[in-house]
């Protein structure tokens, strides 16, 4: 669809919307080198491969007692106990088939020996140990390698860095990883009834949340944030700052101004200086979403209302954000669920209903809205667990239809 179109179109389904966006949206390539400590949420640039086998020895998985074993051995099997290995501390003498040592977890197995017994199913005589019970070769031993092999791809490029995956690179011995840059994205504010939390308010004003909301969610995306504050409804004003954040910025971000009223300079201002590729969304909350260019930087005009700025920055932004920053596709997880009473919806726009989902005594999922569902109803999101997923040509639902849910 040419970017005429997009912009005469009404109102451009979701999946359109996105498929547009990422056709146009260019990928980051710069990368740099970070410690495992700064690797949070970064994006692995290049696959990281072992070079070491984890474990790197044959070693025990309980303390207890090692030995050898042809297959198998009978209860009442004795041997003559020779020493130890400790996890750091490994036996270092020859050792023969009628030969123990006591062994603890995590220490490296002796050669010849190839089996454990935990120490509870031992007898200790004197100078030897009996086995209290039969007992199979391999039992309670971890093989080299069985976690990781030497030259095993551990993290592929385009993974989205993890704790976890900074705790199996710590594992390897890897202190610093090669990741993509990170995305610079800029918020910026509109509307001359805005103020910033901490300040009095004066009749007609509002404390202003949108970019408080966008630097969190920004931060889950592992982005580089830049916040131009709040920009009164004054088009020079406006024109000014959207051109200073393009110059430093891969994405700018303003809340709201994007819509139809007397005061919404937003989209005025961004065909006068960029491009609008499509304004109108066909989804609930978020209709007047505009996607667009100021010279190399993205543009994403989301709308004021604070449910609606939250929504389509999720649907809309996050998809644009993973594409750019080249994460591998981190798929979204829905869930079957019976509604628990009716859900009000008109056919048109695919609706993201805010809701709360529980289970029943027999493990089976229900959702009900969440209150009220207007779009500057914050507390529809902050108190909920998950959005209800309505397709775009989806009406009213009845009480016990089921529907796909989205769980935060």
């Amino acid at each position: 669809m040419s970017t005429e179109s997009l912009t005469r179109s009404p109102l451009l389904p979701l999946k359109s919307a996105i498929e547009h966006m990422l056709q146009v949206c260019p990928k980051i390539t710069q990368t740099e080198e970070v410690t495992i400590f700064d690797a949070l949420n970064r994006v692995v640039a290049k696959n990281i491969t072992s070079t070491l086998s984890v474990p790197p020895s044959d070693n025990s998985a309980m303390d207890g007692y090692a030995f050898y074993c042809e297959d198998s051995l009978p209860q009442g099997t004795d041997f003559l106990l020779s020493g130890q290995s400790l996890a750091g501390n490994p036996f270092a003498g020859k050792l023969t088939h009628d030969k123990c040592v006591r062994i603890t977890t995590g220490a490296i197995l002796p050669a010849p020996f190839n089996t454990v017994m935990m120490q509870e199913n031992i007898d200790i005589q004197g100078d030897k140990i009996v086995l209290k019970q039969s007992v199979t070769a391999g039992n309670s031993v971890r093989r080299a390698g069985e976690d990781i092999r030497c030259g095993e791809t551990v993290l592929s490029l385009g993974k989205r860095l993890m704790p976890a995956d900074l705790a199996l690179l710590a594992s390897l011995g890897i202190d610093k990883v090669c990741v993509f840059r990170k995305p610079k994205v800029a918020i910026i504010a509109t509307g001359d009834e805005l103020v910033e939390a901490g300040t009095s308010l004066e009749p007609g004003q509002i404390y202003e949340s949108n970019s408080v909301a966008l630097h969190g969610l920004l931060s889950y995306q592992g982005a580089d944030i830049l916040h131009y504050g709040i920009v009164k409804d004054d088009p020079k004003l406006i024109e000014d700052t959207l051109i200073d954040a393009s110059k430093s910025a891969d994405i700018v971000l303003s809340c709201g101004g994007v819509s139809v009223g007397d005061a919404d300079y937003v989209k005025q201002v961004l065909s006068d200086i960029g491009q609008i590729n499509f304004w109108k969304v066909a989804i609930k909350p978020g209709k007047p979403f505009a996607f667009g260019n100021i010279g190399q930087a993205i543009f994403c005009g989301l709308p004021g209302n604070p449910v609606s700025s939250y929504v389509t920055f999720e649907k809309l932004v996050v998809p644009l954000l993973t594409h750019m920053s080249s994460v591998k596709q981190e798929t979204k997880h829905h869930i079957t669920a019976s509604c628990s009473e009716t859900l009000i919806k008109r056919p048109g726009r695919a609706d993201f209903q805010r809701g709360i989902a529980f289970q029943d005594e027999d493990g089976a999922w229900w959702v009900k809205p969440n209150g009220k569902q207007g779009s500057g109803i914050m507390t529809s999101i902050a108190n909920a667990n998950c959005y209800i997923l309505l397709e775009q040509q989806q009406g009213n639902v009845a009480k016990g239809t089921k529907v796909k849910i989205e769980l935060f």
